[in-house]
């Protein structure tokens, strides 16, 4: 099996309606394992606001991340999340680095 090395990252806080972080949190992590590129999709609760999250995703490259956009899950998450969600926090994209790369 070819190892895959990753190209394309991003972190980024999303802040839920008050009280809705844990349903919010439900929703976006379906269909997440079905996503072809992704090597990482993380949601975590913020520790200093009880309404955000902030999800971590690496991919293969920023295409995948881009194609998974349009997949019926992904779409159908987007979909049924929209009305729990506030606001957004801080955005980054970022190059992986694997331990051979440091």
């Amino acid at each position: 099996m070819e190892e895959m090395i990753p190209q394309y990252g991003l972190i980024g806080q999303m802040i839920a309606k008050p009280g809705q972080r844990a349903a919010l949190a439900a929703i976006l992590s379906e269909g997440t394992d079905a996503m072809p590129g992704n090597l990482v999709y993380l949601i975590g609760e913020d520790s200093d606001n009880k309404d955000a999250l902030w999800i971590v995703e690496i991919w293969t490259d920023k295409d995948a991340h881009a194609a998974s956009l349009s997949l019926p899950a992904v779409q159908a998450a987007i979909a049924k999340g929209r009305p729990l969600i506030a606001g957004f926090g801080t955005r980054a994209e970022f190059r992986p680095m694997t331990k051979t790369q440091t």
